[in-house]
């Protein structure tokens, strides 16, 4: 029986947890102590910080695994490449993992490589003279942490008046001693998945995305297909197979944010695994195959392909229209009841509470202030988004 090691425990991996169990496979999961579901569908579980690699390098001697894996987060990527590189196993390097886990990093190789990015300025935290390299660029910016994930530690200032709190906050949630300023561009958010294998990209799959406005847009759930004109949309895919072969990306699989401005495409950010927030679901129902299954196939070393599930290549088809949305609380509090009041519709996808009664929740800020998701289909966008909305309405969460 293979072993593979996925790194979290959390809502986002639950889905990897659950298909590496349908495969066959044995399944250990590593992640800090806490109320995280992926713990009991484990084979075996080992309580440690994923981004100690060393630890989890060594766990990985231990248990002799044949990969090592995540999906929807970004703080265990270094740990992956490392891994990797020391066990001669698939998947990113440590040098690609580092750039990827490390805003700063990866603007340095956007510019170097010319990527379309916002322009931007190092700060370090112990420079107390930091306005006058901020004030080189325009308002409004985002101080951004440099290491964090789920839009923690990034926040919009508008005035210099807000640098001195947007500091303290990104010094809140982050582990580095330097940070980022860049510019905001003003425009439509939106992004894609995408898979690199063996230096080649299997597919990219641009998608719509549904932004929650706080204290930074924060993407609340995603929409395929996005509606770009031939033109912008090859320009994101160059914009993104730029940015890939700059961060020297090679057997994972790719997130990538994007904002589209005056017809073109900036890469805010790439990440090295699948994206969170259904997206991984989002690829699985437009391309009609299990994509976790995919990606723990590349893990492992094994032989698969990203074709349409009867064969067509991505490029050629026409997928499967859905949407998904986050549930989110206004407020924090305890949930005091939770329904799902929508009848039977093979429209909908999946319908999903991550808490119980008597579970404590927060206001919705971030990503991992979620409380559950829907996800739907259709045979149009349109039909999917209705589908959606009306799905959204039905779904009754008491937070006292």
């Amino acid at each position: 029986m293979k072993k593979i090691l996925i790194l979290g425990a959390g809502i986002y991996q639950v889905p990897l947890i659950k298909t590496a169990k349908s495969m066959g496979l044995y399944t250990i999961v590593a992640s800090i102590p806490g109320n995280y579901p992926g713990f009991e569908l484990a084979d075996k579980v080992y309580y440690e910080n994923t981004t100690d690699y060393k630890k989890i390098l060594s766990i990985a001697r231990r248990e002799n695994i044949d990969g090592i894996i995540t999906t929807g987060t970004d703080v265990a990527v270094i740990t992956i490449g490392r891994v990797c590189d020391r066990l001669g196993l698939p998947g990113l390097s440590f040098e690609s993992a580092q750039i990827a886990t490390d805003k700063l990093k990866m603007k340095e190789c956007y510019e170097k490589f010319g990527v379309r990015t916002a322009k931007y300025r190092k700060i370090s935290f112990d420079n107390e003279d930091y306005a006058e390299t901020v004030n080189q660029l325009e308002l409004p910016l985002i101080f951004k942490s440099v290491d964090s994930s789920g839009s923690r530690g990034i926040i919009k200032v508008t005035s210099p008046e807000e640098y001195s709190a947007a500091r303290d906050y990104v010094l809140e949630n982050t582990r580095s001693d330097y940070f980022i300023v860049e510019e905001y561009i003003e425009g439509e958010e939106f992004g894609a998945q995408a898979f690199v294998r063996n230096g080649e990209i299997t597919f990219i799959l641009p998608h719509g995305d549904y932004v929650f406005k706080g204290d930074t847009g924060v993407p609340v759930g995603h929409f395929a297909p996005y509606d770009l004109a031939p033109s912008i949309s090859e320009d994101a895919k160059v914009q993104l197979r730029l940015a890939v072969k700059a961060m020297g990306l090679d057997n994972c699989a790719i997130n990538a944010d994007f904002i589209l401005k005056d017809n073109k495409t900036y890469v805010l950010e790439i990440g090295g695994r699948s994206g969170a927030t259904c997206l991984a679901e989002l690829v699985s129902i437009y391309y009609g195959y299990n994509y976790y299954e995919k990606i723990l196939k590349v893990a492992l070393g094994e032989e698969t392909d990203f074709n349409y599930a009867d064969g067509t290549p991505s490029e050629l088809i026409k997928g499967t229209p859905n949407a998904s949305m986050l549930l989110m609380s206004q407020k924090d509090g305890t949930i005091k009841s939770q329904k799902n009041n929508n009848p039977e519709d093979d429209r909908i996808v999946e319908v999903q509470f991550d808490y119980k009664p008597g579970d404590s929740v927060k206001k919705f800020k971030v990503g991992p202030n979620r409380i559950g998701h829907v996800i739907t289909r259709g045979e149009t966008l349109k039909e999917a988004v209705d589908v959606l909305n009306d799905a959204l309405e039905k779904i009754e969460i008491d937070v006292d």
